[in-house]
């Protein structure tokens, strides 16, 4: 039970349906599809649509997008919408002109966005409403305008100098040359237009005719590489999700090319390591978890890359042995040093969660990668296009190495629980790399030190920025950081929250649904 007089909010409790997502105009398109009677997943595709609305340096129909699908009688669905890099790019040509990355943002960091391919294969198998029922809320906010939230207006100001360089990102994200400010109004009537072609069309409306034209050209342009026959040939592809055990419960994740392993290696690790038995916020538990996750992200920076071209099986990375001999590089009392830790870029991305009466959950992520993606609005439609390219490497011979119509190793990853066979808890955690941390850390909340679903996503965060050394939130006590300087890490304040987590559980004793939301967003979760 939290303490009242401290600030923080309840759970949500409901029991007919419920929502959570990372702005309170999504939550509402969410629960007004559930109340009409949709289903979970007419609901989260209409309020991933308002959120490309709403907060679109996050997210957007220019962006990726991955699910899982948990059916009332357990059965789990997993979709893969992430695009791949042009048929044009190979990595050698980077090389032979002086690149040793691919840059983070700008027309070489461009990749097909799969979203909305990923939104209609989805709706097509699952959902019992059109295009046309769902983006009636994202249409109306781009058209007549939307209030700018206090976390979108602190995030949006970040990138004023970036979208001013860009044609499109004056015309469409910039009044008067400034980002809006909080509570102000925005309409962006382009991308409206933009959503009612797709709503009366459906993709095609996208990856064919002008729309897909003027994406290729205004990259083309400026030097990339994507065409319009790379957009005609999209795809958003059902795969089965991977799994490991936890605390009698199976915890689920997409496959790569997506990072969702490394997730389930470092709860394997924490499993191994038992960090049960370690003071929920000890320096003991975050030591523990900050060598796990380093450790996770090792292994995934060395394998983890599009399917085709992993060295490595996913089966024997979740295997036992593998997990035992990975535990052989932690140290209890130090920080090992001889850990190689991978880079850490920044992301934005939006994560929201849908539970109905029937008991089907969705757990649902969408992203552009970093704000407002590659920087390149489209002049016309007002889309804001993806920076996922950057996530290749140029080292020859890497299973993650660009590759023409390759996908790359991707950030964003939905978790989903199951507990005896039926669908428990619809997860996810926002934050480009520190994603699998996150879920680690909120499931670890919950299953090993028995906290709601709110208190898992107030909990305090602590992960490591770009060169190394641990950011710690507000919420990490001086003790706590003095310990663990203590053991070899290094650490500062954080310079913001890390990440944002939308949770819903269902509680099948009782028949009720239990939603958290995190404050580190403008969002909430809404039942009824």
């Amino acid at each position: 039970m939290r303490k009242f007089d401290m600030p923080g909010r309840s759970p949500v409790v409901a029991e007919n349906g419920m929502a959570a997502t990372s702005h309170p105009l999504a939550t509402a398109s969410a629960i007004s599809v559930l109340r009409d009677g949709g289903n979970a997943v007419d609901a989260a595709i209409a309020a991933a649509a308002t959120l490309a609305v709403v907060e679109p340096h996050m997210t957007g129909i220019g962006g990726d997008c991955f699910v899982i699908v948990a059916e009332p009688d357990g059965t789990l669905h997993g979709l893969n919408g992430s695009g791949r890099a042009p048929a044009g790019a190979h990595a050698a040509w980077y090389r032979e002109r002086g690149f040793t990355e691919i840059p983070a943002t700008g027309p070489h960091s461009v990749t097909v966005p799969g979203a909305i391919k990923a939104w209609e294969v989805l709706s097509q198998r699952f959902g019992t409403r059109g295009f046309e029922a769902l983006f009636t809320d994202a249409i109306r906010y781009a058209e007549e305008g939307f209030a700018i939230h206090p976390r979108v207006a602190r995030d949006w100001a970040r990138y004023a100098a970036e979208l001013a360089a860009d044609e499109g990102g004056r015309i469409h994200y910039l009044s008067n040359g400034r980002t809006p400010a909080v509570f102000s109004r925005h309409r962006l009537p382009a991308l409206g237009a933009t959503l009612r072609r797709i709503a009366g069309k459906g993709s095609a409306a996208f990856y064919e005719g002008e729309v897909a034209s003027e994406i290729a050209r205004t990259i083309r342009e400026k030097g990339g590489f994507l065409s319009e026959e790379d957009l005609a040939k999209v795809s958003a592809d059902w795969v089965e999700p991977i799994t490991t055990g936890y605390r009698g419960y199976d915890v689920f994740e997409i496959p790569p090319n997506g990072q969702g392993l490394t997730a389930l290696i470092m709860l394997n690790l924490m499993n191994e390591l038992r960090v049960e038995r370690t003071s929920v916020d000890g320096p003991d538990r975050w030591h523990l978890m900050i060598e796990a996750a380093r450790l996770a992200y090792a292994v995934r920076d060395r394998h983890i890359a599009d399917p085709a071209s992993m060295t490595c099986e996913t089966k024997d990375l979740l295997d036992a042995a593998y997990t035992e001999a990975l535990a052989g590089g932690y140290m209890p009392g130090r920080r090992n040093g001889n850990i190689a830790l991978p880079p850490i870029p920044n992301s934005d991305t939006i994560y929201l969660c849908v539970v109905d009466g029937d008991r089907r959950a969705v757990s649902f992520i969408n992203s552009l990668y970093s704000g407002f993606g590659s920087k390149i609005v489209t002049p016309a439609s007002g889309i804001a296009l993806q920076n996922r390219g950057a996530c290749f490497t140029l080292e020859e011979g890497h299973p993650n190495e660009l590759s023409p119509a390759k996908r790359p190793m991707h950030t964003i990853i939905p978790g989903m629980a199951t507990k005896d066979g039926k669908p428990s808890c619809a997860f996810g955690v926002m934050g480009g790399a520190y994603q699998p941390m996150g879920h680690a850390l909120v499931l670890s909340n919950m299953l090993d030190f028995g906290m709601d679903p709110q208190q898992a996503v107030d909990f305090p965060r602590l992960f490591w920025g770009e060169d190394g050394t641990l950011e710690a939130e507000t919420g990490i006590p001086a003790g706590v950081r003095s310990e663990l300087a203590a053991r070899g890490h290094t650490l500062r304040d954080a310079l913001g929250p890390w990440g944002g987590a939308q949770i819903i559980a269902i509680d099948y004793e009782s028949g009720f649904l239990i939603g958290g939301s995190d404050p580190r967003k403008d969002g909430c979760a809404l039942g009824w």
